[in-house]
């Protein structure tokens, strides 16, 4: 292993979604270290088209392994859905890297059949996440017998990011997109928050979901998978650097950031602006 890099883990998302990811990984594997990567100054992603996201996405991951990373998370769902897979096989595949890039969406969906007892779910999520129907595909291919359901949320996550978290506002839209997604059938008894800004506005979402509805979000779900990954893995832990250490990485200024990053991390940060090559 000696001619074999060792780095931190790289968490990469579009915004800021990615950092409930981040503190979840954390608090299950606070051993290793870790640098956050987000693309603020193109964000957010879920309305571009497929060519702009796998673009940017290949980009901030290609500059996370340069950085030394030997293994990235997409904790982002629009990135997931829509360039995990491409990435995966015409760049870490087709060049014959030893690094590795890994998803939200797969973790999610492996449990998603134990929340459910009516065998239907919702899934509540950005325009681009819904439309590219990547989380109906690949939860049919673990439980096949789940009828699924989908809601678009497109005003949710800026509200998070403006830090409007409580509100009659945010309200108005929280039990809007629940309603829509109720109405598209009433047995929905497991909703799947697909995008990692929403955790922010669990207590929004919990005044208008019925009883007994599970409300998933992917923080938990991704650091377990994490973990087993590892340990099924071992060469790759082996890679991993372990001090502790997190450091924040943005295409957007460093006080710009800072502001955003508030609503998501109560700790002080240290970030450094980057500028990504245009291709």
């Amino acid at each position: 292993m000696s001619d074999v890099k060792c780095g931190p883990i790289g968490i990469f998302d579009s915004g800021f979604g990615g950092l409930t990811i981040l503190q979840d990984v954390r608090r299950l594997l606070p051993q290793y270290d870790y640098i956050y990567f987000g693309d603020n100054a193109r964000a957010p992603y879920g309305n571009r088209s497929l060519e702009m996201i796998r673009r940017f996405t290949h980009q901030s991951v290609q500059y996370l392994l340069d950085y030394g990373c030997p293994l990235v998370i997409l904790g982002c769902n629009t990135a997931s859905a829509k360039a995990l897979r491409w990435l995966q096989q015409q760049v870490i595949n087709k060049q014959g890297l030893s690094e590795r890039v890994l998803g939200v969406i797969v973790p999610t969906v492996q449990v998603i059949g134990g929340y459910t007892r009516n065998r239907v779910v919702g899934i509540l999520g950005t325009q681009g996440t819904v439309d590219s129907h990547t989380y109906d595909a690949e939860i049919h291919k673990y439980v096949p017998d789940v009828a699924i359901y989908s809601q678009a949320c497109p005003m949710l996550a800026p509200l998070v990011e403006n830090h409007e978290l409580d509100n009659e506002g945010t309200d108005y839209f929280v039990r809007k997109y629940v309603g829509q997604l109720l109405a598209q059938d009433p047995r929905i008894d497991a909703i799947l928050l697909a995008c990692t800004h929403y955790p922010l506005l669990l207590s929004s979402f919990r005044k208008y979901v019925p009883a007994g509805t599970q409300l998933v979000t992917q923080g938990p779900i991704v650091a377990d998978s994490l973990k087993d990954y590892l340990q099924r893995h071992p060469e790759m832990e082996r890679r991993l650097t372990r001090e502790g250490t997190c450091h924040y990485l943005t295409t957007e200024s460093p006080e710009n950031f800072l502001r955003g990053a508030r609503v998501f991390v109560d700790e002080s940060l240290t970030v450094e602006h980057i500028e990504l090559a245009q291709k």
